[in-house]
């Protein structure tokens, strides 16, 4: 309504202009660290996994891409499985940023062609990894932005002795539950 009101261009949540401006950071973050096996992205529509893809085909590389979504909002996870655009209900308590009911289809189209796969993480994972992730860096990560993290905790060790890197995007935790989520208590 409002971009009807004053003229504006309204920009949705995938939107090709929002997959070249998060492929900057991508672009930024490959080139720091050509040799990596394998890179976590949570995913929540899909324009930051997008973004790194680009960023990889731009600079030829070979590292993996791994995508990342809450337990609670498995659409991606289970439109990757089956190739196929499925919707799902989102229950996710912590990993709001990740909170899609239904893949965008371009977004899962270049998803289903360039990921390597799909890891499902729980809210308690998620919150695990907002505790490590504040503990060990003083860094805070909101859930979806931990997501990444609690991914490769989770494959932990098949990850032994390669090199990998995780997106840390997103620290728009409300307090509340960000001191929830320090004192154990998600």
């Amino acid at each position: 309504k409002l971009s009807e009101e004053r003229g504006l261009y309204r920009v949705p949540s995938f939107h090709s202009f929002l997959v070249r401006g998060v492929g900057t950071y991508a672009l930024e973050f490959l080139r720091a660290m050509p040799d990596l096996d394998t890179v976590y992205v949570p995913i929540g529509l899909g324009s930051g996994i997008c973004g790194m893809i680009a960023a990889r085909q731009a600079l030829n590389l070979r590292v993996k891409i791994v995508g990342v979504v809450s337990a609670g909002a498995p659409a991606y996870a289970r439109s990757f499985a089956s190739k196929t655009l499925v919707s799902h209900e989102v229950t996710t308590q912590l990993a709001d940023g990740m909170a899609c009911r239904t893949p965008v289809a371009e977004a899962l189209e270049i998803i289903n062609s360039h990921v390597e796969r799909i890891v499902e993480v729980t809210d308690e994972e998620v919150a695990t990894a907002m505790r490590v992730l504040f503990t060990d860096t003083h860094n805070v990560a909101e859930g979806a932005g931990a997501a990444g993290l609690a991914a490769l905790m989770k494959e932990q060790e098949s990850m032994r002795r390669r090199k990998v890197g995780t997106v840390l995007c997103g620290g728009n935790v409300d307090r509340d539950v960000f001191a929830r989520v320090l004192q154990d208590r998600t």
